[in-house]
């Protein structure tokens, strides 16, 4: 009987004690949670509400006037070559910096001699900060009006002048299609391609160690056993490695396409958007129209494109690990 009276005891002890875990542990998630709510989410609903807004000057006006700061944008020449720009430096970086970071990865997890060197060596651009690299490789890719510099020097010096091009400062776009409807002309700005390479400089290294990580997670006995049955090393690699890298190749791509999305410094160090706005994307113009032309309203209206064009990316990420993890469990 005393001990039917103390398991009743017993459990209502247990949930006292767990009501006041989760109560300490709310107390203490609760400044984060406010400081979340207010400086991420408040100011992105008032970035969103300001580009509906007629704040197009330096005074202040918040009188509200619909989608029309989209339509304005959308419908201006600049900003349609900020899209285009802005897509085709996206999918030059994206492919070839899973290509060459794969590439590299491979080569490493060849058992080539001096492995840590080369993987120290890979990764070492990451440690610089875009600025850097950008005016670095400003060098390397400025043409030179009077005397070649850069790159063109080099070729000019090695007797290779039909190589010299005009790199960052060279206008034209291919194969420049018409389409009607817009303002721009598709598809490849050549401005862009330097840009391009030059952020593949950079996280290619980023891609390899991921790469590198997934490589050596797949069992040796897997690839052997397909090597015995008669697989060439080309099959081996399309069939059993890069099946069982793909959740690395979409973490990889998710992770480069959001980088890609925000360049801000090294654009804005490497060409200045020119020229010609030919290497200009959203987030250089949406700092223009802030600061340099004080209507906020559109510049706001950028923000939250940008954001947008993040979110689509992410969200279905996000979902796509959470069913997967449940999957597992």
């Amino acid at each position: 009987m005393r001990l039917d009276l103390a398991l009743p005891q017993k459990a209502a002890a247990r949930s006292r004690r767990l009501s006041r875990d989760r109560l300490t542990a709310f107390l203490m998630l609760l400044p984060s949670l406010v400081a979340i709510a207010v400086f991420v989410y408040g100011f992105i609903g008032y970035t969103a509400y300001v580009s509906m807004s007629n704040y197009t000057t330096a005074r202040i006006d918040l009188s509200f006037v619909g989608l029309d700061n989209y339509l304005n944008l959308f419908g201006q020449r600049r900003f349609q070559e900020n899209i285009r720009n802005l897509i085709v430096f996206t999918s030059l970086f994206l492919v070839i910096c899973l290509v060459f970071g794969l590439a590299l990865a491979l080569l490493v997890d060849s058992g080539v001699r001096g492995e840590s060197v080369f993987r120290s060596i890979y990764l070492f651009p990451m440690a610089v900060s875009f600025i850097v690299t950008g005016v670095a490789w400003r060098w390397l890719f400025t043409p030179g009006d009077l005397e070649p510099t850069g790159l063109n020097l080099l070729f000019d010096s090695l007797g290779l002048g039909f190589l010299k091009a005009r790199w960052i400062a060279d206008t034209s776009v291919w194969p420049n299609i018409e389409v009607p409807g817009l303002k721009v002309k598709l598809l490849v700005p050549l401005a862009v391609i330097p840009v391009a390479l030059a952020a593949v400089w950079q996280m290619s290294g980023f891609c390899m160690a991921m790469y590198l990580a997934g490589l050596r997670s797949i069992p040796d006995e897997i690839r052997e056993a397909a090597r015995v049955d008669g697989c060439s090393e080309w099959q081996v690699l399309r069939h059993i490695t890069l099946p069982m890298l793909r959740p690395i190749t979409l973490s990889a791509i998710i992770v480069l396409t959001h980088v890609s999305l925000k360049t801000f410094d090294l654009i804005l160090t490497m060409t200045g958007g020119g020229p010609g706005n030919k290497t200009e994307v959203p987030s250089l113009y949406m700092y223009e129209l802030r600061f340099s032309q004080f209507n906020t309203a559109e510049a706001a209206a950028v923000a939250t494109i940008l954001l947008i064009l993040v979110s689509l990316l992410t969200v279905p990420y996000l979902v796509y690990n959470r069913r997967a993890q449940a999957a597992e469990q």
